[in-house]
Protein backbone atom coordinates (compact mmCIF):
# COMPACT_ATOMS: atom_id res chain seq x y z
CA UNK A 1 0.00 0.00 0.00
CA UNK A 2 1.53 3.94 -0.64
CA UNK A 3 1.26 6.83 0.92
CA UNK A 4 1.40 7.80 4.91
CA UNK A 5 -0.92 5.61 7.09
CA UNK A 6 -3.88 8.02 8.21
CA UNK A 7 -4.41 5.48 11.24
CA UNK A 8 -2.95 3.51 13.25
CA UNK A 9 -3.77 0.49 15.09
CA UNK A 10 -1.95 -0.73 18.15
CA UNK A 11 -2.69 -3.84 19.87
CA UNK A 12 -3.13 -7.72 18.67
CA UNK A 13 -2.04 -9.73 15.79
CA UNK A 14 -2.00 -13.27 15.64
CA UNK A 15 -3.85 -16.51 13.97
CA UNK A 16 -6.96 -17.09 14.71
CA UNK A 17 -7.63 -20.36 14.64
CA UNK A 18 -11.99 -21.01 14.81
CA UNK A 19 -13.70 -23.82 15.81
CA UNK A 20 -17.45 -23.92 14.73
CA UNK A 21 -19.92 -26.24 15.19
CA UNK A 22 -23.59 -26.10 13.71
CA UNK A 23 -25.57 -27.60 16.61
CA UNK A 24 -25.23 -26.89 20.21
CA UNK A 25 -21.29 -27.37 22.45
CA UNK A 26 -21.83 -28.35 25.84
CA UNK A 27 -18.97 -29.37 28.40
CA UNK A 28 -17.00 -32.03 27.13
CA UNK A 29 -18.39 -32.47 23.47
CA UNK A 30 -17.32 -33.76 20.32
CA UNK A 31 -18.63 -32.75 17.81
CA UNK A 32 -18.16 -32.53 14.01
CA UNK A 33 -17.63 -29.36 12.44
CA UNK A 34 -15.11 -26.94 10.54
CA UNK A 35 -12.29 -25.57 11.58
CA UNK A 36 -10.94 -22.40 9.85
CA UNK A 37 -7.39 -20.68 10.37
CA UNK A 38 -7.56 -17.12 9.89
CA UNK A 39 -5.64 -13.42 10.49
CA UNK A 40 -6.77 -12.01 13.78
CA UNK A 41 -6.30 -10.24 16.83
CA UNK A 42 -8.19 -7.17 17.42
CA UNK A 43 -5.73 -4.82 15.97
CA UNK A 44 -5.34 -6.79 13.38
CA UNK A 45 -8.99 -7.23 12.31
CA UNK A 46 -9.66 -3.50 12.86
CA UNK A 47 -7.12 -2.82 10.04
CA UNK A 48 -8.29 -4.98 7.61
CA UNK A 49 -11.82 -3.91 8.03
CA UNK A 50 -10.54 -0.02 7.46
CA UNK A 51 -8.43 -1.00 4.61
CA UNK A 52 -11.75 -2.96 3.01
CA UNK A 53 -13.34 0.88 3.85
CA UNK A 54 -10.91 2.49 1.58
CA UNK A 55 -8.27 3.63 4.45
CA UNK A 56 -4.73 3.23 4.91
CA UNK A 57 -3.79 1.38 8.29
CA UNK A 58 -0.69 1.23 9.55
CA UNK A 59 -0.15 -1.44 12.49
CA UNK A 60 1.72 -1.25 15.61
CA UNK A 61 2.37 -4.96 17.38
CA UNK A 62 4.58 -7.73 17.86
CA UNK A 63 4.47 -10.49 15.33
CA UNK A 64 7.61 -13.39 15.76
CA UNK A 65 9.97 -14.10 12.60
CA UNK A 66 9.21 -17.34 12.78
CA UNK A 67 7.42 -19.21 9.64
CA UNK A 68 4.04 -18.74 10.90
CA UNK A 69 4.47 -14.94 11.39
CA UNK A 70 6.20 -14.35 7.94
CA UNK A 71 2.78 -15.97 6.71
CA UNK A 72 0.97 -13.64 9.07
CA UNK A 73 3.08 -10.32 7.69
CA UNK A 74 1.98 -11.67 4.14
CA UNK A 75 -1.78 -11.72 4.46
CA UNK A 76 -1.63 -8.35 6.41
CA UNK A 77 -0.01 -7.04 3.04
CA UNK A 78 -2.51 -8.77 1.33
CA UNK A 79 -5.30 -6.76 3.10
CA UNK A 80 -3.88 -3.40 2.61
CA UNK A 81 -1.90 -3.12 5.87
CA UNK A 82 0.99 -1.16 6.46
CA UNK A 83 3.19 -3.17 8.40
CA UNK A 84 6.55 -0.88 8.71
CA UNK A 85 6.11 -0.16 12.24
CA UNK A 86 5.43 -4.06 13.21
CA UNK A 87 7.76 -5.06 16.39
CA UNK A 88 9.66 -8.22 15.09
CA UNK A 89 11.62 -10.45 16.81
CA UNK A 90 13.32 -13.33 15.97
CA UNK A 91 13.29 -15.09 19.53
CA UNK A 92 9.17 -14.47 20.14
CA UNK A 93 7.02 -16.51 18.57
CA UNK A 94 4.12 -15.20 16.95
CA UNK A 95 0.77 -14.87 19.22
CA UNK A 96 -2.26 -17.08 18.63
CA UNK A 97 -5.80 -17.39 19.66
CA UNK A 98 -8.23 -20.12 19.54
CA UNK A 99 -12.33 -20.23 19.80
CA UNK A 100 -14.54 -22.54 19.70
CA UNK A 101 -17.99 -21.10 18.64
CA UNK A 102 -22.34 -22.94 18.21
CA UNK A 103 -25.13 -21.63 16.69
CA UNK A 104 -25.69 -19.31 20.02
CA UNK A 105 -21.74 -17.81 19.88
CA UNK A 106 -18.91 -18.10 21.59
CA UNK A 107 -18.77 -20.91 23.56
CA UNK A 108 -15.27 -20.63 24.95
CA UNK A 109 -11.48 -19.16 23.68
CA UNK A 110 -8.21 -18.97 24.53
CA UNK A 111 -5.69 -16.01 23.68
CA UNK A 112 -2.04 -16.60 23.58
CA UNK A 113 -0.54 -13.31 23.58
CA UNK A 114 3.41 -14.01 25.16
CA UNK A 115 4.87 -12.28 22.36
CA UNK A 116 2.50 -8.96 22.97
CA UNK A 117 3.08 -9.23 26.30
CA UNK A 118 7.03 -9.70 26.03
CA UNK A 119 7.60 -6.77 23.78
CA UNK A 120 6.40 -4.43 25.67
CA UNK A 121 6.85 -0.83 24.39
CA UNK A 122 9.24 -1.64 22.18
CA UNK A 123 5.51 -1.86 20.33
CA UNK A 124 5.22 1.81 20.86
CA UNK A 125 8.79 3.03 19.56
CA UNK A 126 8.00 4.18 16.33
CA UNK A 127 5.29 7.13 18.20
CA UNK A 128 8.72 7.85 20.30
CA UNK A 129 11.87 7.73 17.82
CA UNK A 130 10.68 9.94 15.14
CA UNK A 131 8.92 7.93 13.05
CA UNK A 132 5.60 8.83 13.61
CA UNK A 133 6.01 11.00 16.25
CA UNK A 134 7.79 11.49 19.77
CA UNK A 135 6.61 12.94 22.92
CA UNK A 136 8.01 16.77 22.32
CA UNK A 137 5.44 16.16 18.98
CA UNK A 138 3.24 13.64 19.32
CA UNK A 139 1.15 11.96 16.94
CA UNK A 140 -1.75 13.88 15.54
CA UNK A 141 -3.82 11.46 14.10
CA UNK A 142 -6.49 9.06 14.25
CA UNK A 143 -5.67 5.62 16.44
CA UNK A 144 -7.69 2.55 16.92
CA UNK A 145 -6.87 1.40 20.43
CA UNK A 146 -6.90 -2.48 21.30
CA UNK A 147 -8.23 -2.81 25.07
CA UNK A 148 -6.78 -5.95 25.44
CA UNK A 149 -2.98 -5.06 25.14
CA UNK A 150 -1.11 -5.71 28.39
CA UNK A 151 -1.52 -3.46 31.48
CA UNK A 152 1.52 -1.82 31.87
CA UNK A 153 1.56 -1.00 27.89
CA UNK A 154 -2.06 0.01 28.37
CA UNK A 155 -1.45 2.55 31.20
CA UNK A 156 1.56 3.89 29.38
CA UNK A 157 -0.70 4.71 26.53
CA UNK A 158 -3.40 5.97 28.38
CA UNK A 159 -1.83 8.29 30.41
CA UNK A 160 1.51 9.17 29.10
CA UNK A 161 2.09 11.73 26.40
CA UNK A 162 2.53 9.43 23.21
CA UNK A 163 -0.95 10.14 22.04
CA UNK A 164 -2.13 13.36 23.59
CA UNK A 165 -2.55 14.96 20.32
CA UNK A 166 -4.54 11.94 19.16
CA UNK A 167 -8.11 11.33 17.67
CA UNK A 168 -8.37 7.99 20.34
CA UNK A 169 -10.69 4.81 19.78
CA UNK A 170 -10.61 2.24 21.79
CA UNK A 171 -12.59 -1.09 22.25
CA UNK A 172 -12.65 -2.83 25.64
CA UNK A 173 -12.49 -6.29 23.90
CA UNK A 174 -14.08 -8.15 27.03
CA UNK A 175 -15.71 -7.64 30.48
CA UNK A 176 -12.72 -8.79 31.77
CA UNK A 177 -10.31 -6.50 30.88
CA UNK A 178 -12.95 -3.30 30.86
CA UNK A 179 -12.16 -1.68 34.01
CA UNK A 180 -8.34 -0.97 32.74
CA UNK A 181 -10.25 1.62 30.48
CA UNK A 182 -11.82 3.64 33.50
CA UNK A 183 -8.47 6.44 32.63
CA UNK A 184 -9.85 6.95 29.18
CA UNK A 185 -13.47 8.03 30.55
CA UNK A 186 -11.84 11.07 31.73
CA UNK A 187 -10.18 12.17 27.81
CA UNK A 188 -12.14 14.81 26.32
CA UNK A 189 -12.25 13.83 22.27
CA UNK A 190 -11.85 9.79 23.17
CA UNK A 191 -14.13 7.43 21.83
CA UNK A 192 -15.02 4.14 24.09
CA UNK A 193 -16.72 1.38 22.46
CA UNK A 194 -18.05 -0.98 24.84
CA UNK A 195 -20.89 -4.12 25.27
CA UNK A 196 -23.68 -3.53 27.81
CA UNK A 197 -22.05 -5.75 30.02
CA UNK A 198 -18.44 -3.87 29.71
CA UNK A 199 -20.48 -0.52 30.37
CA UNK A 200 -21.70 -2.03 33.35
CA UNK A 201 -18.36 -2.72 34.84
CA UNK A 202 -17.23 0.85 34.05
CA UNK A 203 -20.45 2.24 35.56
CA UNK A 204 -20.46 0.12 38.44
CA UNK A 205 -23.46 -0.81 37.90
CA UNK A 206 -26.59 -2.73 36.36
CA UNK A 207 -27.87 -1.48 32.75
CA UNK A 208 -31.09 -2.82 31.21
CA UNK A 209 -30.19 -1.36 27.60
CA UNK A 210 -27.56 0.14 25.99
CA UNK A 211 -29.59 3.77 26.05
CA UNK A 212 -29.36 3.62 29.14
CA UNK A 213 -25.89 2.70 29.69
CA UNK A 214 -24.27 4.92 27.83
CA UNK A 215 -26.39 7.56 29.13
CA UNK A 216 -24.87 6.93 32.57
CA UNK A 217 -21.44 6.45 32.19
CA UNK A 218 -21.52 10.43 29.33
CA UNK A 219 -22.92 11.82 32.22
CA UNK A 220 -19.38 11.60 34.22
CA UNK A 221 -17.37 10.98 31.28
CA UNK A 222 -15.26 13.42 28.70
CA UNK A 223 -15.06 10.64 26.41
CA UNK A 224 -17.69 9.46 23.92
CA UNK A 225 -19.64 6.47 25.05
CA UNK A 226 -20.94 3.90 22.19
CA UNK A 227 -22.46 0.96 23.71
CA UNK A 228 -23.63 -2.53 21.90
CA UNK A 229 -26.12 -4.90 23.23
CA UNK A 230 -26.07 -7.53 20.89
CA UNK A 231 -29.42 -7.43 18.87
CA UNK A 232 -31.17 -5.00 20.52
CA UNK A 233 -30.85 -1.24 19.99
CA UNK A 234 -27.47 0.64 20.77
CA UNK A 235 -26.73 4.05 21.80
CA UNK A 236 -24.01 6.64 21.67
CA UNK A 237 -24.17 9.51 24.25
CA UNK A 238 -21.67 12.44 24.04
CA UNK A 239 -21.10 15.88 22.38
CA UNK A 240 -23.96 14.77 19.97
CA UNK A 241 -26.77 13.84 22.46
CA UNK A 242 -27.89 10.78 22.64
CA UNK A 243 -28.13 8.71 19.68
CA UNK A 244 -29.75 5.29 19.13
CA UNK A 245 -29.64 2.23 16.80
CA UNK A 246 -31.07 -0.78 16.03
CA UNK A 247 -29.08 -3.65 14.66
CA UNK A 248 -30.32 -5.52 11.24
CA UNK A 249 -31.87 -8.66 12.17
CA UNK A 250 -29.59 -11.87 10.44
CA UNK A 251 -29.02 -15.30 10.72
CA UNK A 252 -25.59 -15.53 13.08
CA UNK A 253 -22.59 -17.97 11.15
CA UNK A 254 -19.64 -16.38 13.11
CA UNK A 255 -19.34 -13.81 16.04
CA UNK A 256 -15.45 -13.53 16.06
CA UNK A 257 -14.18 -10.45 15.05
CA UNK A 258 -17.78 -8.96 14.75
CA UNK A 259 -17.42 -5.93 17.49
CA UNK A 260 -14.04 -5.05 16.11
CA UNK A 261 -15.34 -4.69 12.44
CA UNK A 262 -18.16 -2.63 14.03
CA UNK A 263 -15.63 -0.12 15.21
CA UNK A 264 -13.55 0.23 12.19
CA UNK A 265 -16.88 0.66 10.29
CA UNK A 266 -18.08 3.14 12.74
CA UNK A 267 -14.11 4.90 12.47
CA UNK A 268 -14.45 5.00 8.34
CA UNK A 269 -18.07 6.21 8.10
CA UNK A 270 -17.10 9.38 10.53
CA UNK A 271 -13.75 9.54 8.19
CA UNK A 272 -16.07 9.98 5.24
CA UNK A 273 -18.05 12.99 6.89
CA UNK A 274 -21.27 10.55 7.91
CA UNK A 275 -23.45 12.17 10.04
CA UNK A 276 -23.59 10.53 13.29
CA UNK A 277 -26.56 8.45 13.03
CA UNK A 278 -25.47 7.60 9.46
CA UNK A 279 -22.08 6.25 10.76
CA UNK A 280 -23.65 4.24 13.49
CA UNK A 281 -25.97 2.58 10.70
CA UNK A 282 -23.02 2.01 8.71
CA UNK A 283 -21.39 -0.01 11.40
CA UNK A 284 -24.62 -2.07 12.69
CA UNK A 285 -24.57 -3.17 9.13
CA UNK A 286 -21.50 -3.88 8.99
CA UNK A 287 -20.97 -6.14 12.02
CA UNK A 288 -24.60 -8.00 10.49
CA UNK A 289 -22.64 -8.82 7.55
CA UNK A 290 -19.75 -10.24 9.03
CA UNK A 291 -21.42 -12.45 11.59
CA UNK A 292 -23.61 -13.76 8.72
CA UNK A 293 -20.99 -14.24 6.46
CA UNK A 294 -21.11 -17.47 4.71
CA UNK A 295 -17.27 -17.88 4.21
CA UNK A 296 -14.14 -16.67 6.29
CA UNK A 297 -13.43 -13.15 6.12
Amino acid sequence: MTGSPDILCIGAAHWDLIGRSDGPVGPGADVPGRIERRPGGVAMNIAMALARSGMRPALLSAIGRDPEGGDLIKAAQTHGLTTDYVYRDAGLPTDRYMAIEDPGGLIAAVADSRSLEAAGDRVLAPLSDGRLGSEAAPYPGRVALDGSLPAVLLDRILTGPLLVAADLRCTATSPAKADRLRALLDRPGATLYLNLEEAGILGKATFDSAPEAAQALSARASARILVTDRDRPMAEAGPNGLITATPPTVTVTGVTGAGDTFMAAHVAAEARGARPDAALRSALAAAAAHISRKVPA
